[in-house]
């Protein structure tokens, strides 16, 4: 059991739990949650990087091919959709990874309140999507930078900027964090700047064009009909697929306890500024036929771009662009960071070489490392035989079905673990901290994320656009098959059944336990939206 002694926790028992904390020396390894990490990173870290994690291709590039597809009205209902789900799943995952900040987060949550085969299925699964997300990224580089110059060849982009990916997280932990910290706030700054002046724009304020108000909406609301609104869907998911990584960096920071809630507190803000009211703006700025969009034809750009290059406000357009290259190399890096992490955490719960549980005296576990970004590295070269539209467009898939089984298994896991303590006898009032709405939250996040697996499954059928073909399904739903694949062999090997006894699940053994909890974590239950707004940026 890990005590966290920045709460004060003075070694009493806690009779009416049956739980007795033992206390633990300085630098002393007391259980296998315990790693060779560092715990050297604060609430601002851990906050900017749930503000900023998911902000990268998918919302200011993947947008336009979304409004191609869909249609401005598909496009905005899509990305509403999207930010109901991820709320109610980082609900679950806030509560889970205060009283179990574990090295994999959900991957050994799973593994404990599911099932052996789930989180082992869940954690490869996830490992994947992380080094396709830095492929991703990378090829996102090209598709930036040749707004500017296509002088370059891609490759040289590719190799240039997979090593600047590899610099930001093996130089030292901190520094990884203070980058996301900066990249967070120029990304997140430069959204206020670009929703206010997107508005100036609908208003008839800008210098090439007159008002434009809702004259897109009213032409042509929803492009190919029904099948176009479930196209968005997944590209959506995508674009905040990273939200989750918060959970991976608690077991990192000082106090999981202070940090995490103001973490989960901030996606209320992220999700109404950046997503809701960013692609509102694009759907009034941008005519979902203009043939440079991003996944359209012509040059590849983005809706934020054309938006500003259209309004004949040029100087906009290209430190939109430079804001977009950043965003995409810090997820990139995000991403590196949080593949390693997933292998160091199945390494602990002997699902993977235990080469890959180990750090150095930094707190780097290079093993990690090499294979998460030099896989991700190695795939974004196909970006050189094909266009960036088909490769994100195959890649996204893949990542969003990988993202939505995780945020499936988290809301399962929140589910199965509020069963068990309640099973066992305890009360929620002895929660270091709550989620809101439960148990609503996590069921609308669970049936939501079933609902889109069948999507991409009918999608993969009946393709848009497209004819049917085995090529074309098993590239877009090859993910979820490998998963269930996975899953079912480690079901056989580990012979253990679908569902853990919920009586004799150990819920101390992982758990970190925070004196003085009722007062500190609770309280934030009571306040008011106001309240948790302003502690966001204390």
């Amino acid at each position: 059991m890990d005590i966290d002694k920045s709460e004060g926790f003075d070694g009493k028992m806690d009779t009416e739990l049956g739980q007795v904390p033992t206390k633990v020396e300085s630098g002393e390894i007391d259980h296998g949650a315990d790693t060779q990490l560092h715990r050297s990173l604060g609430t601002r870290h851990l906050t900017m990087v749930a503000l900023g994690s998911a902000i990268g291709m998918g919302m200011w590039l993947g947008s336009g091919t979304s409004l191609v597809h869909g249609g401005p009205a598909s496009l905005f209902i899509g990305f509403v959709i999207a930010s109901t789900i991820i709320w109610s799943v980082c609900q679950s995952l806030g509560e889970m990874a205060v009283i179990y900040p574990l090295p994999s987060a959900f991957v050994q949550w799973t593994t404990i309140f599911v099932s052996p085969a789930a989180g082992f299925a869940l954690g490869w699964g996830y490992w994947f999507s992380y080094w396709i997300t830095i492929a991703n990224e990378l090829q996102g580089v090209v598709t930036v930078l040749s707004y500017w110059t296509d002088a370059v060849p891609t490759a040289a982009w590719i190799t240039i900027f997979w090593m600047v990916i590899i610099l930001i997280n093996v130089w030292v932990v901190k520094f990884f964090a203070e980058v996301e910290v900066f990249s967070s706030t120029v990304k997140f700054g430069w959204m206020f700047v670009a929703i206010i002046a997107m508005i100036v724009i609908t208003a008839g304020g800008a210098p090439a064009e007159g008002p434009i108000g809702f004259r897109y909406w009213n032409s042509q609301p929803v492009n190919n009909g029904f099948k176009g609104f479930i196209a968005v869907l997944p590209t959506c998911i995508f674009s905040m697929a990273g939200s989750e990584n918060a959970a991976l960096v608690a077991t990192e920071v000082a106090n999981p306890l202070r940090s995490m809630p103001k973490a989960i507190g901030s996606i209320w803000l992220r999700l109404g500024l950046f997503y809701v009211l960013g692609s509102l703006m694009i759907t009034l700025t941008v005519d979902p036929n203009d043939p440079n969009l991003f996944g359209g034809s012509g040059s590849n750009a983005s809706p934020f771009v054309i938006a500003f290059k259209n309004a004949g406000i040029p100087v906009m357009a290209h430190i939109t662009n430079a804001v977009i290259f950043i965003s995409v190399i810090s997820t990139g890096s995000i991403s590196g960071y949080g593949g390693s992490r997933m292998l160091m955490g199945m390494a602990h719960v002997q699902m993977n070489h235990r080469i890959f549980g180990k750090a150095d005296s930094m707190g780097r576990p290079w093993a990690g490392y090499i294979a998460t970004i030099g896989i991700g590295g190695a795939l974004a070269y196909l970006n050189v035989s094909n266009t960036g539209a088909e490769v994100f467009t195959w890649l996204s898939n893949l990542v969003a079905l990988l993202t939505v089984f995780g945020w499936g298994m988290i809301c399962i896991s929140h589910l199965r673990f509020r069963y068990a303590w309640k099973l066992q006898g305890r009360s929620d009032e002895h929660l270091p901290w709550r989620g809101l709405a439960f148990p609503y939250a996590p069921w609308y996040g669970l049936i939501w994320c079933i609902l889109i697996i069948i999507i991409e499954f009918y999608l993969g059928i009946w393709p848009l656009k497209e004819e049917s073909s085995a090529k074309n399904f098993f590239a877009n739903f090859i993910s979820v098959i490998v998963v269930f694949f996975i899953w079912i062999c480690a079901q056989i090997y580990y012979r253990c059944p679908v569902w853990v006894d919920a009586s004799t699940i150990d819920l101390d053994e992982f758990r970190r336990f925070y004196a003085d909890h009722h007062e500190e974590g609770n309280a934030s239950l009571k306040k008011s939206l106001g309240q948790r707004l302003k502690v966001i940026f204390e």
